[in-house]
């Protein structure tokens, strides 16, 4: 095992000449790659497993949004495990954990169990996916990381594109009978080599100054949120009972009670789990919400667009999945250039273009989807789609860099895992929204008499326009974001807590 090193002492000249760090990058990375696939590969096979295990929609709706909220509440903790007890340590019982519960996943036989172990996995990747961008930071010299973090876009772009594709294939093709079970299945041999090289090939690494924990404030936001989303998520199947709005209304007040208990954390031992002084930076207070808008966007949109066309057009998982390619290439092909040529030259400007532009895709797929109906044809869903990807590509690639161009260097990593547990929560409140947003026109409708599709083609063009409010929302926050993001020093330490800047929400 390799020796221990604060990662503010990692020696660039050993770094270099050591060529281990290459095979260290890519069990890093392989296993960044295998959350980020696992996201997007679960969102196509979401109706075979509903049909497969029985599962009720909000089942469903856990099924992504349990991981999402368990990865977003978790992922700042995760990193601040490996600033105290070693990323090396932290990472391998992460990526440990991460396979035993797609193991779980694979084996589950009623929803509640699938549910459960969804919720485990989200646990383990915040784990995991922290420590990814500082094992990079001491492993390799800084003038070495502008190639690393290129490898590393290139990679979140490919998972991107192949994630709902292989899902789809895993999904279609029912290998020995297991149905969708295979989309978890794959992360085993995945998992367990990157455990073995892991072990091998990884640094090991501290904070020179590490933080306490913050379990108090960790319990805190889990238990706000939780009151929100459970009945939110679970309200609609319940006849929305009384104790549902109780516990609603009572969320604020708890999570009122997690930022007293941060400002006292902050007092006593200056380790809370958020920074409450970023808040006082006008561009991250905005920012923040344009990550929790986005993030809500995405949670509603690539959900309810895999139940209309699986459910509602009755279109396979491969069809399903093939009709996003186009989307998952244009948000791949925009992200590059919107960082390489455009956000430089015209700054937030290209942002607000990305959520008014997408918005009139959303606009164009919503007038398509009236227009045809169960007739609508995939080659007719590729201009909406193409507009939504590409302009999606303008704004969650530049956008992290944006938000955190005025906050102070020292709390630069800080505000960086923030604005990715937002970006997460705000998935996991999109999710629980579409009970809201989709499934109460699929309720009031009388499907005794009307057609599935018309009934699940009026379900989708409603939660579209929910997804154009909220591009509009964060075009007017992004009013508050600095017109040019102030570039950042190459050698600036990255805290553990740190997410990747640019992993993208899920792609279906």
């Amino acid at each position: 095992m390799s020796a221990t090193v604060p990662i503010a002492a990692a020696d660039p000249v050993s770094a270099a000449g050591d060529r281990r760090r290459w095979i260290a990058l890519a069990v890093v990375m392989t296993a960044s790659f295998m959350d980020l696939v696992d996201v997007t590969i679960v969102n196509i096979a979401v109706p075979s497993i509903q049909h497969h295990l029985g599962a009720s929609f909000s089942a469903i709706q856990w099924v992504t949004g349990g991981y999402a909220l368990a990865f977003a509440i978790g992922l700042i903790t995760g990193g601040r495990l490996g600033d105290i007890y070693g990323r090396k340590r932290i990472f391998l019982i992460g990526i440990a954990g991460f396979t035993l519960a797609s193991a779980l996943c694979g084996l589950a036989g009623d929803p509640g169990v699938l549910v459960a172990t969804r919720i485990l996995q989200g646990a383990t990747a915040a784990l995991m996916v922290p420590q990814v961008l500082a094992i990079i930071h001491v492993t390799f010299p800084a003038h070495e990381r502008g190639k690393v973090f290129g490898l590393f876009g290139a990679m979140i772009g490919l998972g991107a594109v192949s994630g709902p594709l292989l899902g789809a294939l895993l999904t279609e093709w029912n290998l020995f009978g297991l149905e969708w079970r295979p989309i978890f299945l794959i992360n085993l041999p995945v998992g367990i080599a990157g455990l073995l090289l892991g072990h091998r090939y990884v640094t090991e690494s501290r904070a020179p100054q590490s933080l306490r924990l913050d379990l108090v404030g960790m319990a805190l936001a889990g238990l706000g949120l939780l009151m929100l989303l459970y009945p939110l998520t679970q309200g609609r199947e319940s006849g929305w009972p009384l104790w549902g709005f109780v516990s609603m209304g009572c969320s604020p007040l708890v999570l009122a009670l997690f930022v007293r208990w941060e400002r006292i954390k902050t007092r006593r031992d200056g380790s809370p789990l958020v920074e409450l002084s970023l808040f006082e930076v006008r561009s991250f207070a905005a920012g923040v919400g344009v990550q929790l808008t986005f993030g809500v966007v995405c949670g509603i949109f690539f959900l309810v667009w895999t139940l209309y066309m699986q459910l509602g057009l009755g279109w396979s998982p491969l069809r399903a999945g093939t009709t996003g390619i186009p989307f998952s290439i244009a948000v791949s092909t925009a992200a590059g250039l919107s960082v390489g040529k455009l956000v430089p030259r015209f700054g937030r400007k290209v942002l607000q273009a990305g959520a008014l532009v997408m918005a009139a895709g959303a606009l164009i797929y919503l007038a398509e989807a009236n227009h045809y109906g169960a007739g609508i044809q995939p080659w007719q869903m590729a201009l909406p789609l193409v507009v939504m990807g590409a302009s999606m590509g303008l704004i969650v690639a530049p956008l992290t860099d944006s938000v955190l161009s005025d906050v102070p260097r020292e709390h630069s990593g800080s505000a960086s895992g923030l604005i990715n547990t937002t970006q997460q929560l705000g998935n996991a409140l999109g999710l629980g929204l579409v009970s809201v947003a989709f499934f109460t026109v699929v309720d009031s409708a009388d499907l005794a008499h009307s057609p599935v599709s018309a009934v699940f083609t009026d379900a989708f063009t409603h939660a579209m326009w929910w997804v154009v409010g909220g591009l509009l929302a964060m075009s007017a926050l992004m009013l508050a974001l600095p017109r040019k993001a102030r570039p950042h020093s190459d050698d600036q330490p990255q805290q553990a807590q740190q997410a990747p800047a640019d992993r993208p929400l899920p792609v279906s």
